[in-house]
């Protein structure tokens, strides 16, 4: 099973805004250029941080700023923001009645799958913007 690519992307988008704004203006073009996509998609993934109060964006080419300190933006925030989903795995919706397995399988698995779920939920909530922050200043240090 795999995810979009949406919470990734929105993640280098918050980044670069946050490493890069001071030196540049973080267009959709100029973001486009980093992620690797089309400006379209950073317009719409931009969109859906701005809604989700993240960032902020100048109409034209003012570029996007983040709206909290990156301490307070958790990757479970940037994931809310960008994701639609009521939890990570979806129930098969037909198991037959008359089986003893397909009568019992939602209650017997749905516990230990809604375990996975917080699990992954609380790794997302434990990271901040401010820890991948350090982590790229980091990486780029090492480089030199």
């Amino acid at each position: 099973m795999r995810f979009s690519s949406r919470l990734p992307v929105a993640t280098h988008i918050l980044l670069c805004i946050a490493l890069l704004g001071d030196e540049h203006k973080t267009t959709s073009t100029f973001l486009a250029g980093s992620v690797g996509v089309n400006p379209v998609i950073v317009r719409n993934v931009l969109g859906q941080l701005k809604a989700a109060g993240l960032v902020t964006v100048e109409p034209g080419v003012g570029g996007a700023t983040l709206a909290r300190d990156p301490e307070q933006i958790t990757l479970l925030d940037v994931f809310h923001a960008v994701e639609e989903r009521e939890s990570l795995f979806r129930f098969h919706d037909n198991p037959n009645p008359e089986c003893p397995v397909g009568r019992n399988v939602h209650a017997v698995l749905g516990k230990s799958l809604a375990a996975v779920d917080d699990a992954m939920e609380a790794q997302l909530a434990a990271t901040t913007l401010a820890d991948l922050m350090d982590a790229t200043t980091r990486r780029e240090a090492a480089r030199d």
